[in-house]
């Protein structure tokens, strides 16, 4: 359970955030409450930002995610993830990469060279640098799901079909899959939403795994924002719901206002 708890908060803190092109403008915020059965686990927000990265204007997210209360006495975590990305492509420039995880601490900065397609990683921790060669168009963690969130087949996927892209974490590239399960409607603090209903699915490492059984909610409409999280365990579930949310681009799509 420890485990599941930072990865529903890492999930949380890389779902469907943003891409450039339509999706969404600076200055998007969204909060989530993360819990277990009644019981809150902890609180993950994502911000939309400018920035400036060699002389160019880029938009920079950040994602924080950390447990409270008991849950933070149980197994604390507190994550920083940050992504530089190229306002018209959406490829990342750079990523920062701060976490404790119940212990397990990383403090990385990675800059990705476009013309040559290597990304350079400074682990801080360790004293290190390490240059490695990533696929074309290749993702960080964060950016990942700012490409996903505006990804043109998005709404003309059939159950049971994915999407596919190389993501770069964790000093190796690995194939990130997302399966469309298909619509519900679903009840939130704001009224009945319309979303769409995907799984995520990695071919290797040890974030996201089948057995994980990590569900997400998206409004199905042109924000295309995660709604709702789940992660399914042995006994009960752990979910994480939007809780606030501020600079939309697009008007949020609700059936039946609460």
């Amino acid at each position: 359970m420890k485990k599941v708890i930072a990865l529903l908060l890492l999930f949380v803190l890389t779902s469907f955030t943003a891409q450039p092109d339509g999706a969404f403008e600076t200055g998007e915020y969204f909060k989530f409450h993360v819990h277990y059965g009644f019981v809150t686990a902890g609180y993950a927000t994502l911000e939309v930002k400018d920035a400036v990265i060699n002389n160019k204007k880029v938009f920079h997210a950040v994602g924080r995610g950390y447990t409270t209360g008991l849950s933070k006495l149980f197994f604390k975590v507190e994550d920083n993830y940050e992504t530089y990305m190229d306002k018209v492509t959406g490829n990342p420039y750079q990523f920062v990469r701060k976490i404790d995880e119940g212990g397990y601490k990383k403090d990385q900065e990675g800059f990705f060279n476009r013309n040559t397609d290597k990304v350079l990683v400074k682990d801080y921790r360790k004293k290190t640098e390490k240059t490695f060669t990533v696929p074309e168009n290749a993702q960080d963690i964060l950016s990942t799901f700012y490409y996903l969130r505006n990804h043109p087949s998005i709404n003309r996927l059939k159950v049971g079909e994915y999407i596919a892209i190389d993501m770069f974490f964790d000093d190796e590239t690995t194939k990130f899959k997302l399966k469309f399960m298909g619509r519900e409607d679903i009840k939130t603090k704001f009224g009945t939403i319309p979303t769409m209903i995907f799984r995520p699915y990695v071919q290797a490492g040890r974030v996201f795994k089948e057995q994980e059984s990590l569900t997400v909610w998206i409004s199905d409409d042109a924000n295309k924002i995660p709604v709702r999280i789940k992660a399914s365990l042995a006994v009960g579930s752990l979910k994480a719901d939007l809780e606030g949310f501020r600079g939309l681009k697009h008007p949020f799509k609700v059936k039946v206002k609460s």
